[in-house]
C-alpha cells in the first residue's frame, strides 16, 4: 500500500508538472483573477496538499518598477476524502511571503493589470455548452464534454440543474491564512502612499459568507510621514460589513485605539472610523513628518472620528480634537527674531498652558474650528481651513498681556487692538500658503505703516530684501556713472593769479 501511494504521489506530481498542465492552471487563475499569472513550479505532497511556488503578477504595461505581486508559495490543503464527493473541501488556504507593489492607473485607482497573455480560446460553435452558472472545477465527468444539441444537458433537464444548484458544487473553504506580507501603494506620480509591513492574517470560515480571525501588522507607513508600529484587530466579514472591531497600535511612544467598519457590498463603499490616541511624543511626530527635532515638546492626545466613501476620496466627513499637554515651543526662528524685536524673551521658549485644535472634516476641506496656544503672557489663537492637498487660509491673531506690552516701543504698542479678555491686546494677521511652505504677514501688521524703515530691515533680516536689490543695485550704477563722466572745462587760471581752490564734495 505505501508503495501503490508512493506511485500515485509521483504520478500526481508529474502530471501537474507537465508543461501542459502548468499552462492550463496558470490560464485558469488568470482567467479567474482578470490578470496575468505566472508559476513557476506545482508540486503536490501529503502534508502540504497542492503546492504552488515562485507566484508573480507582472505590472501593468507602462508601469514602472517589479512585479505587482511576488509570493513565495501559495498552499492549498485538500480533504482527500471530499475528491470522490460531491462537494469538494478545502481545509486551509495559505499565501507565504507576498510582496505586493501597487501603483494607482490614471485615474487615481488601484486597479489589477490587464492580461498580457492569451485567455483560453473559445469553443468552436459546433458545440455548443448551456450558459449555466460557474462550477468547481470537480464538477462531475457528464459535464466535461460539451453535450449534443438534443442531449439532456443542452435543454436544460436535472443533470445541469444538479450541479448549479446554490451549495452543491461550490467549494468549502475552512481556513485562510496570510504569512509575512508586504504591501506598498503608489499613486500615479510613484509617491509612497501607504506602506504595510510584516502583515499576517488568520482567520476561519463561520459559513461559507462570513469570516472570522485576527490581523496584524508589525509596521505601517503613511506617506513616509505617520508611522504606525504592532498594529492588531480582530477582523469579521459577511454579507453586511467588514468590520476591524478593536484596533490597537503604537505610535510615536503613545497608544492608539480605534474601529473601522466597511460596507464593501454598498454603493461606493462606505466606512465609518473612530480612532482615540493617547501619550504620543511632539517630537517623535513632528520628526518624522520632516521637521525638526526637539522644537515642540510634549504629550499629544485626541480623538477623531469619520466617515466617507472609498470610491471618493474627498468625501470625508467627521469632526476631532488634538490636544498638547506639557507642550514647550522652543528654537523656532520666526519666534527668535520676533523676541529679539520686541524684546520679548518669553517667546524664545513657550510653555504652553493650554494647546489645542478643534476641527470637523468636509469634502475636501479641513475646517480649523479654533486653535489656542497660550502661555502666561503670550496667546495665539487662529480659525480658517486646509484643503486635502495642504493649501492653508487662516485668520490668526497674536495677544500679548500688558506686561510684555509695555516693553514694546510706542509704535508697536499702538497696533495692538484690545479684546474680550481685558488682560490682553492682540494684532491680527493671515497664515496662506502650504503646510510646507506656510507664508504670514505677521511682521507687516506689528510694524504697521509708520515703521516701513524697520519693516524693510526686518524683510531683510528674514531674506525678504528681493525688492530693495534691484534698486539699490540702480542707485549704485547712477553714482558710478556720474563719477566717471567728465564735468564742464573749467578756464584757465590768469597768469600770476593764485590756484584755484577745490570745492569740497559730497560724501556718500
Amino acid at each position: 500500500m505505501i508503495a501503490f501511494a508512493a506511485v500515485v504521489l509521483l504520478g500526481v506530481n508529474m502530471y501537474v508538472q507537465s508543461q501542459g498542465t502548468q499552462e492550463r492552471i496558470q490560464q485558469e487563475l488568470s482567467h479567474r483573477l482578470s490578470t496575468t499569472l505566472r508559476i513557476q513550479r506545482i508540486s503536490v505532497t501529503p502534508w502540504w496538499g497542492l503546492k504552488l511556488s515562485g507566484i508573480t503578477i507582472p505590472q501593468a504595461p507602462g508601469t514602472a518598477g517589479a512585479d505587482l505581486l511576488q509570493a513565495k508559495t501559495f498552499r492549498l490543503r485538500i480533504q482527500l476524502a471530499s475528491l470522490f464527493s460531491e462537494r469538494l473541501v478545502i481545509k486551509e488556504i495559505s499565501l507565504i511571503e507576498p510582496h505586493v507593489v501597487w501603483a494607482q492607473n490614471e485615474d487615481g485607482k488601484w486597479r489589477l493589470p490587464p492580461p498580457v497573455t492569451a485567455l483560453p480560446p473559445p469553443r468552436t460553435e459546433s458545440t455548443p455548452l448551456p450558459i449555466t452558472q460557474p462550477t468547481s472545477s470537480i464538477a462531475p465527468a457528464a459535464t466535461a464534454a460539451a453535450p449534443n444539441a438534443g442531449s439532456p444537458a443542452a435543454s436544460g433537464d436535472t443533470e445541469t440543474t444538479r450541479i448549479t444548484q446554490p451549495g452543491r458544487s461550490a467549494p468549502e473553504i475552512r481556513r485562510v491564512q496570510l504569512r509575512n506580507g508586504y504591501f506598498h501603494f503608489l499613486d500615479a506620480k510613484g509617491k509612497s502612499v501607504a506602506r504595510f509591513e510584516g502583515v499576517e492574517f488568520r482567520s476561519g470560515f463561520r459559513d461559507a459568507a462570513a469570516v472570522r480571525g485576527q490581523a496584524s501588522i508589525a509596521k505601517t507607513s503613511l506617506r513616509d510621514h505617520f508611522f504606525l508600529e504592532n498594529l492588531h484587530s480582530p477582523l469579521t466579514y459577511d454579507a453586511i460589513a467588514l468590520d476591524f472591531s478593536e484596533i490597537s497600535a503604537r505610535a510615536a511612544g503613545g497608544a492608539i485605539n480605534g474601529r473601522f467598519v466597511l460596507q464593501p457590498q454598498v454603493e461606493d463603499s462606505p466606512f465609518t472610523a473612530t480612532v482615540t490616541f493617547h501619550d504620543l511624543q511632539a517630537d517623535r511626530l513632528m520628526a518624522d513628518a520632516g521637521g525638526p527635532a526637539g522644537m515642540v515638546t510634549g504629550r499629544i492626545e485626541g480623538r477623531l472620528e469619520a466617515n466617507g466613501k472609498t470610491a471618493d476620496a474627498e468625501a470625508l466627513a467627521g469632526a476631532g480634537e488634538i490636544i498638547l499637554r506639557d507642550g514647550v515651543v522652543q528654537q523656532y526662528s520666526l519666534l527668535i527674531a520676533l523676541s529679539q524685536l520686541l524684546r520679548i524673551d518669553e517667546l524664545r521658549q513657550l510653555q504652553l498652558e493650554q494647546a489645542h485644535v478643534k476641527f470637523h472634516l468636509s469634502p475636501g476641506v479641513v475646517m480649523i474650528d479654533e486653535v489656542m496656544l497660550q502661555s502666561p503672557n503670550v496667546k495665539l489663537t487662529a480659525t480658517g481651513t486646509i484643503t486635502f492637498a495642504g493649501n492653508l487660509r487662516l485668520e490668526a491673531q497674536l495677544a500679548l498681556d500688558d506686561k510684555i506690552r509695555g516693553r514694546l516701543f510706542h509704535a508697536l504698542q499702538e497696533n495692538f487692538q484690545p479684546t474680550s479678555d481685558p488682560a490682553f491686546a492682540a494684532v491680527s494677521f493671515d497664515v496662506t500658503g502650504s503646510i510646507d511652505r506656510p507664508k504670514t504677514n505677521l511682521m507687516e501688521r506689528l510694524v504697521g505703516r509708520d515703521l516701513k524703515d524697520l519693516g524693510r530691515a526686518l524683510s531683510t533680516i528674514f531674506g525678504d530684501d528681493k525688492a530693495e536689490r534691484p534698486r539699490k543695485k540702480k542707485k549704485r550704477s547712477e553714482q558710478a556713472n556720474a563719477e566717471s563722466s567728465p564735468g564742464p572745462t573749467a578756464a584757465a587760471p590768469a597768469a600770476g593769479d593764485p590756484p584755484a581752490m577745490p570745492s569740497p564734495a559730497p560724501t556718500p
